[in-house]
């Protein structure tokens, strides 16, 4: 039997895969990133439990949707009793080691890791960043340092050094079990603002965004709503251009970082049997239909990049056009590993998909975005179709063959009639928005309680990165 991989997972913070050379951005630099795809596989059809930060990484973590373990805002714990990806690989043999973000609320900063080197620049019982604060960040984009950079400079040198002690023990004889290390970015997650090299690489390049769609009755009702509540039409044209010329610059850097750390397991010798896998939370809209940020179900928020890598055993410059969840990578990863199954999950092992033996394969994924606001959201992609569902309020329906920048909303097209039926109840098949208002209500109730206790004790953060506030700036002077 092959000896068992060495695990690199590589997870960032909001990367819209619109934004990567090899998945067709003709902008951005991303050498590194590139050079993965080349001896990989890249994935272009990936999306993620839920648009939004905690809600998707908890989700990725265990393997099952946010209506499965509760979790759907950014306030939201998961309990320790829920196994994950982590516990998993443990149980296999593995000791898995975390460096940088999480972003798990709650005193359980682990979740089944055996060490964490760097943590999250967050407090552990903090309630997280308002819904409105997109226009802020637009405003005071442009060129500087965003303490989020400094975070994965830091994650970077400690997974070099890590990779080095390793190569350290293995040159000098010691016999080693084969290691995962998973590394969490935070870039290129907005502030749009970036080092002033990286950002001149993009100001006098960027364009605008190619659909912005003003804000009409055209606009979908809950998409109305969430502009208005942000603010976000209250940018100018030239705020709009420094936002997205941050964010391709903290991109360049991202792809950086990684191709340190990619250096570092090159050049200990530990590349040959080590499976790569690179994916982040959620998407960015950058402007695109009139929207920053994520928390909708628009592909540049909902989908996500992802490539594998595995030499020998999987091709080399691939690519895989099939429907997958991210749900779907942490089952593969398992079972690349030969560890247990998570009981529950809800992802599918894709190692024969990648491998281009894709028969049987259902191109399937759902999404789940709820706000305590009084949203439940959930979309469905099957085939070629997506269907968006509000409760309370029309869904949308897009043909992304057809319409791959979803301009053409074919909810009310008699000719769909039959599509939007059968995917209607595909979408709420196990999922009762009434009843998750009902838990979201209890759920808030018991962490509001939390709160208060952590103001009154001030528990200890467990594994917090310090954030200092001379971390974050803007130039004076701005290109």
């Amino acid at each position: 039997m092959s000896k068992r991989p060495n695990l690199l997972y590589i997870h960032s913070d909001q990367h819209s895969p619109y934004v990567v050379g090899c998945y067709g951005d003709p902008l951005v630099e991303t050498p590194h990133l590139d050079a993965l795809a080349a001896r990989g596989v890249l994935c272009s059809q990936v999306y993620c439990p839920s648009p939004v930060c905690v809600s998707s990484r908890m989700a990725m973590l265990s393997g099952r949707y946010p209506h499965d373990i509760g979790v759907w805002t950014n306030h939201d714990m998961l309990s320790s009793g829920v196994p994950t990806l982590a516990h998993a690989m443990g149980a296999g043999g593995y000791r898995p080691t975390l460096i940088g973000r999480m972003h798990s609320r709650g005193p359980d900063q682990l979740h089944g890791y055996a060490e964490r080197l760097v943590g999250d620049h967050s407090g552990n019982y903090s309630e997280g960043g308002a819904l409105g604060d997109a226009l802020s960040v637009l405003v005071k984009a442009g060129s500087g340092q965003s303490s989020y950079q400094v975070h994965d400079e830091d994650v970077t040198a400690a997974a070099v050094h890590w990779l080095d002690r390793l190569g350290v023990q293995k040159r000098a004889g010691q016999a080693a079990e084969p290691f995962s290390l998973s590394l969490g970015y935070m870039l290129p997650h907005m502030p749009f603002v970036a080092r002033r090299e990286d950002y001149m690489r993009y100001r006098n390049r960027i364009g605008p965004p190619r659909h912005p769609q003003p804000l009409n009755d055209e606009v979908h009702p809950f998409l109305q709503w969430w502009r208005r509540h942000s603010g976000w039409d209250g940018a100018s044209e030239e705020q709009v251009l420094n936002a997205r010329a941050a964010y391709w610059a903290l991109v360049t850097r991202l792809d950086a970082m990684i191709g340190k750390v990619l250096v570092a397991l090159r050049e200990n010798e530990l590349e040959d049997n080590a499976l790569i896998v690179y994916t982040s939370d959620h998407g960015e809209q950058v402007g695109e239909h009139g929207l920053w940020s994520k928390r909708t179900f628009y592909e540049r928020s909902v989908k996500v990049p992802a490539i594998v890598s595995w030499p020998g055993h999987l091709p080399e410059g691939a690519h895989c056009d099939r429907v997958l969840s991210s749900l779907d990578l942490n089952a593969t990863m398992l079972a690349a590993m030969r560890c247990p199954a998570l009981p529950h999950a809800r992802g599918r092992d894709a190692l024969g998909v990648l491998r281009g033996d894709d028969a049987g394969w259902e191109d399937v994924a759902f999404s789940e975005y709820c706000l305590d606001e009084g949203h439940y959201h959930r979309m469905v992609r099957r085939d070629e179709w997506k269907l968006n569902y509000y409760y309370g309020q029309e869904p949308q329906l897009f043909n992304l063959r057809e319409d791959p920048d979803e301009l053409r909303d074919r909810a009310q097209d008699p000719a769909c009639a039959a599509v939007r039926k059968n995917l209607e109840e595909e979408v709420l098949a196990g999922w009762d928005p009434e009843a998750i208002a009902e838990r979201m209500v209890r759920r808030r109730a018991d962490r509001e309680l939390i709160a208060q206790w952590a103001a009154n004790t001030q528990p200890a953060d467990q594994y917090r990165w310090e954030r200092k506030r001379e971390m974050d700036y803007l130039d004076e002077e701005q290109p």
